[in-house]
C-alpha cells in the first residue's frame, strides 16, 4: 500500500496537490478570518507543517534519483544558472512549495495584524488575493491599508 501511495505522487501529481490543497486555507483567509477555524487550523503552525512534509517528500524523492542538491547553490552565480535550474522539475517543485508557503504564513500574518488595528475584513480581500498570486506584491498593498488604519508610518513592528 506504500508502494502504491509514493508511486501515485509523481512531481505533477504533488503539483496538483499543493495547489488545490491551499485554496481552502486562502478562502478562510479571505471569507472567515475572525473565525476559530482560521485562528486555530490556518494562521497556526498546521498548514505549514503539512507543506513542510510535502517539501520534505519532494526532497527524499530527489535523493533517490540521485538529484545534484549541491547544483542549487548555482542558482547565485547568475540569471543564466537560475534558468537552468528551473528546467529541473524536483528544483520546480521545491521552489513552488517554498512560494505558497510563504504566501500562505504572510496571508495568516496579514488577518492577525489587521485583526490588532480592528481593519475591516473587506477590505483585507484586495490584497489577500494579490498576496496568494503576487506575495510581496500584496503584502505591500495591506501596508499602506494599515497605515491608513494606524494612522502612523511605522517600519518595524
Amino acid at each position: 500500500m506504500i508502494e502504491q501511495i509514493y508511486n501515485y505522487f509523481t512531481i505533477e501529481m504533488l503539483y496538483y496537490w499543493v495547489n488545490f490543497g491551499v485554496l481552502p486555507f486562502w478562502l478562510v483567509l479571505i471569507f472567515f478570518p475572525q473565525s476559530h477555524l482560521c485562528r486555530y487550523f490556518v494562521t497556526s503552525i498546521f498548514p505549514i507543517f503539512v507543506l513542510s512534509g510535502t517539501y520534505i517528500f519532494v526532497l527524499y524523492k530527489s535523493y533517490l534519483n540521485s538529484y545534484d542538491f549541491i547544483g542549487n547553490f548555482n542558482l547565485y552565480f547568475g540569471i543564466n544558472d537560475l534558468s537552468n535550474l528551473f528546467s529541473e522539475k524536483n528544483f520546480l517543485m521545491m521552489f513552488w512549495i517554498h512560494f505558497i508557503a510563504i504566501n500562505l504564513f504572510t496571508g495568516g500574518w496579514i488577518v492577525k495584524d489587521a485583526q490588532k488595528f480592528s481593519i475591516n475584513k473587506m477590505i483585507l480581500i484586495v490584497p489577500l488575493v494579490v498576496t496568494y498570486l503576487i506575495g510581496p506584491l500584496g503584502l505591500f498593498l495591506y501596508w499602506l491599508i494599515r497605515i491608513i488604519y494606524a494612522k502612523n508610518i511605522s517600519l518595524y513592528d
